[in-house]
């Protein structure tokens, strides 16, 4: 195997694995490093060969039992040489014993069971050009309008772990646009919409039922003026299937969510959006 030098990303470094995930076609947001800088400070690794980017994947652990493997990619002249396996490697050490979540690409499934990964369920990719809808319906407010701890707690009903510090960076980015649902003094949506290398993708949605998902999801679409939105979207939750098609969104892309062990119970029917394919 070619001589490869592993060691942690700085923050700032972070966009050279949001650059090549751009030329793999995986459309990143404009916004995508530095929000992900904010979870795990070791979680970016870089292998190196004389000094040069060679291979990447980032391996987040959000507290002392889930972790989240994204952004695993090799430079093309180097594939089939051991680079990938060795930063592999390295990231699995990072995350220890904690359970380990992904989504991969479909065609690696059996690949990554041999890694101790179970597939969970699909994730869609669902994409289309959408009009701006109009007004927001009575109810909609900017998710600033809502206390953080609201939104934080109804996360915590969808994803395995706490993720407070980038939560607030997402919501908060340059160019993110939040938009909440509240009905009857409670919060029953809410949505963040991001520009990206090819139009806007929106992640997370998460409601109690489609209706307030697509308040929200227009809400957000007209915040933006509307254009070419993806909504990467549980192919378990039919509810959001409908909505995607209900906006003339159709399927581009395909995710395996996979899993190395148990994670706590998730409302997964309440999501409608996911937040993302590298941090989950």
């Amino acid at each position: 195997m070619t001589d490869l030098a592993i060691r942690s990303m700085r923050p700032e470094e972070i966009h050279i694995a949001v650059e090549w995930a751009a030329r793999e076609g995986w459309n990143p947001g404009y916004a995508d490093a530095a929000c992900f800088s904010t979870v795990d400070a070791g979680g970016f690794l870089i292998g190196e060969i004389d000094g040069t980017p060679a291979a990447v994947v980032s391996i987040v652990n959000y507290d002392d039992r889930f972790a989240f493997l994204g952004f695993y990619m090799v430079r093309p002249d180097l594939r089939g040489t051991g680079c990938g396996m060795a930063i592999w490697n390295a990231a699995m050490a990072h995350a220890r014993d904690r359970v380990i979540g992904l989504d991969g690409v479909v065609e690696q499934q059996a690949n990554y069971r041999k890694s101790g990964f179970a597939f969970a369920y699909a994730n869609v990719r669902h994409g289309g050009v959408c009009a701006a809808p109009g007004r927001p319906q009575a109810g909609v407010v900017a998710i600033a309008e809502v206390p953080f701890a609201s939104v934080e707690a109804d996360d915590a009903r969808v994803f395995p772990a706490p993720r407070t510090a980038f939560l607030r960076a997402w919501i908060g980015a340059p160019g993110h646009v939040g938009r909440a649902l509240v009905r009857d003094g409670r919060l029953a949506a809410w949505g963040v919409i991001r520009p990206c290398r090819r139009g806007f993708k929106v992640g997370p949605l998460v409601a109690d039922d489609r209706a307030g998902a697509a308040a929200v999801l227009s809400a957000l679409i007209t915040a933006v003026g509307g254009g070419e939105i993806f909504l990467d979207i549980p192919a378990v939750n039919p509810e959001a299937v409908a909505l995607a098609r209900e906006y003339g969104l159709a399927p581009v892309f395909e995710t395996a969510r996979m899993y190395t062990g148990a994670i706590p119970p998730l409302a997964i029917e309440r999501v409608f959006g996911v937040t993302s394919f590298e941090l989950g």
